[in-house]
């Protein structure tokens, strides 16, 4: 499959890496940063610098290439897709925008190809697990997501560290999240919804993101009773970052924000990620809860060392890539991430890393 991967950052390495060792795929990487390209020239990967990100020019990029694979900012999703589709690409990306999803949506209306938005971690893979978990129920009295990316040796008094992309992250918490209450969707805000669990003796809270959901409110509408999606932190994480966001008006000066965080929040490679997913209601006519957990860790090879973020996103994104080309999806239009059958993600080659990773063993 001839494959175009637009973005050579933090997870668009690992996802460049990944594809390009299958042999399946005839990769090129373009991104505007010539440092960026390089490591993957250096494997012999096919390289582009974008320097004109102007419709026509993105468009002239991705013809010629049966995929793109937009691993850029949020904030481009709906323009590459718009190309994507001027170009007649098949579309994968990572967005967790809900304004982008749904432009992406109305462009995948009648198209001949296909268009698949949210293939990372939450969005994307928590999504499969909680439909999966969710059938075989009459009724669903109770869907929660719960999923957090967290450095695995907190030091500061964030609790944080950066794991992944500053503007997904503001993104996420300044905008509103849908959810379905008593039967009702509906939008909650963000940073709303405070609660506090702990997971193999480690203490946590979890509150209300933007976008984690998916399409999942749309797919389980008048199935749930209740369904929400939360991000996972340290306790007291929440409490500062409201002062930023809300005290100090920083909602209002994103990249005053911004450079805050790049300023004085260390990146790292040392983090863990948390999947919890629990499912209750009624199924043959008994109260059931279903519950899917996972902690996974970073990867510390010494040779090409990957944190947690990047294995559970790129592994996301590259699964469903995979199971596209294999013919195990739809071929065109709009492709939901509960569309995937989560026994053919965890059998794939990519998938395989949220199944050999053990599970949490305890949950109060």
């Amino acid at each position: 499959m001839k494959t175009i991967l637009l973005g050579a950052g933090h997870i668009g390495q690992t996802i460049a890496r990944q594809l390009s060792a299958t042999g399946y795929y005839t990769l090129t990487v373009a991104d505007r940063s010539t440092q960026a390209l390089q490591p993957l020239a250096a494997l012999g990967l096919k390289t582009v610098v974008m320097s004109d990100d102007a419709p026509a020019a993105l468009t002239a990029l991705l013809k010629g290439h049966d995929t793109v694979v937009n691993a850029l900012p949020y904030d481009r999703a709906a323009a590459v897709a718009e190309a994507a589709l001027a170009a007649g690409c098949h579309y994968f990306d990572l967005t967790e925008d809900v304004a982008a999803t749904r432009r992406i949506r109305e462009l995948a209306d009648g198209a001949t190809t296909a268009f698949m938005p949210q293939c990372g971690l939450a969005p994307g893979f928590v999504g499969i697990v909680a439909h999966e978990l969710a059938r075989g129920f009459d009724e669903i009295f109770d869907l929660k997501m719960r999923v957090g990316a967290l450095p695995a040796f907190p030091t500061n008094a964030l609790k944080y560290n950066l794991t992944w992309s500053v503007d997904g992250l503001i993104n996420e918490y300044c905008h509103p999240c849908e959810a379905i209450r008593d039967g009702h969707r509906l939008e909650v805000l963000p940073l709303e919804g405070l609660e506090h669990f702990s997971l193999d003796g480690t203490e946590y809270e979890a509150f209300n993101t933007s976008g984690g959901l998916g399409t999942l409110c749309e797919t389980l509408a008048g199935k749930a009773r209740n369904l929400d999606y939360k991000s996972v932190r340290y306790p007291g994480h929440r409490e500062l970052i409201k002062v930023l966001l809300d005290d100090l008006c920083l909602k209002q000066d994103v990249g005053t924000l911004k450079g805050i965080l790049k300023r004085a929040v260390p990146t790292t490679m040392q983090d863990v990620v948390l999947v919890f997913v629990k499912v209750s209601g009624m199924a043959g006519g008994r109260f059931v809860e279903r519950v899917f957990t996972r902690k996974i860790f970073a990867d510390r090879n010494a040779e090409t060392p990957l944190s947690a973020i990047q294995i559970t996103t790129a592994a996301g994104l590259c699964a469903v890539l995979d199971l596209f080309r294999q013919g195990r999806l739809p071929p065109r239009g709009f492709i939901r991430q509960e569309q995937v059958a989560l026994s053919e993600f965890l059998a794939n080659r990519f998938g395989h890393a949220y199944e050999e990773l053990r599970p949490v063993t305890s949950i109060s």
